[in-house]
């Protein structure tokens, strides 16, 4: 099937996603969506991301998607239940994904969540995670600051090094043994992260295990291009097309030429 996916993000963050996507689906077009007029969603309300999410996933409806990839924790959590009853096609968020490899990786029973305030708020990975084994002890954080500092480029800096050390101490104290990135934005500040926990504790990118899901719901559905050839992506924001380019350049494996903005107030 060679219609292209999906993928959206409140930001630049959802990219993690996208670059794990062409990874892991080399064939596949993409069409990639960043709201990055309306950004951050992980301090909005459910209200509000809900009309977000049903807007862009309008747009991206116009584009001939065959599937949808929410690329956005706060999205995921508080839009992708309503969404996936009111659309045709597969959507799929980032959190089961991550949720259900943490209880897979976990020894100890001891699972750290960090992501938006609204991602915390809302409990989703908890309760994914509780669903799937109840004994699994879950230690939720909100690190709203990593989202700025991300998107600010500060990916080594002495800045972050202090804020993650500020926000993440607890659950060393807690001894968790495998810490969720629940937001696609940290997974570039993985390495400072990581030095941070040490080697024993194990970090899930969601974005990674998203891509796999996603390969296996086309796989069976038979909706996999099989076309071997250049794919195509397709790239828009609401805002800021020149910083856009510049922050995707260090994440994406492809450069990108052309990025056009949408007034997504319009879908």
């Amino acid at each position: 099937m060679n219609s292209p996916i999906g993928v959206f993000d409140s930001g630049v963050g959802g990219l993690t996603v996208a670059r794990e996507i062409m990874r892991q689906l080399p064939n596949e077009d993409l069409v990639y969506f960043g709201d990055t007029a309306r950004v951050p969603y992980g301090s909005k309300s459910k209200k509000t991301v809900l009309k977000y999410s049903r807007q862009i996933v309008r747009f991206l409806m116009t584009k001939n998607v065959k599937a949808i990839v929410a690329a956005c924790n706060t999205a995921s959590a508080l839009a992708l239940d309503e969404i996936a009853q009111e659309i045709d096609i597969p959507i799929i968020g980032v959190v089961k994904p991550g949720a259900r490899m943490a209880v897979e990786t976990t020894d100890l029973g001891n699972v750290g969540v960090i992501g938006t305030a609204s991602t915390i708020k809302s409990g989703i990975y908890n309760d994914y995670i509780r669903e799937l084994n109840p004994e699994i002890t879950v230690v939720s954080k909100a690190c709203p600051l990593f989202v700025p500092l991300v998107e600010e480029g500060l990916l080594e800096d002495r800045v972050t090094d202090d804020i993650v050390s500020r926000y993440l101490q607890e659950m060393k104290e807690y001894h968790v043994d495998v810490l969720v990135l629940g937001c696609t934005h940290y997974p570039l500040i993985r390495n400072t992260i990581k030095r941070f926990m040490g080697e024993t504790v194990h970090l899930v990118n969601p974005a990674f295990e998203t891509a796999k899901s996603l390969k296996e719901l086309l796989s069976e559905q038979q909706m996999l291009n099989m076309n071997k050839h250049r794919p195509e992506h397709q790239y828009y924001v609401s805002d800021g097309v020149e910083s856009f380019i510049s922050f995707a350049d260090t994440v994406l494996p492809c450069h990108v030429t052309d990025t056009q903005v949408i007034d997504i107030e319009s879908y």
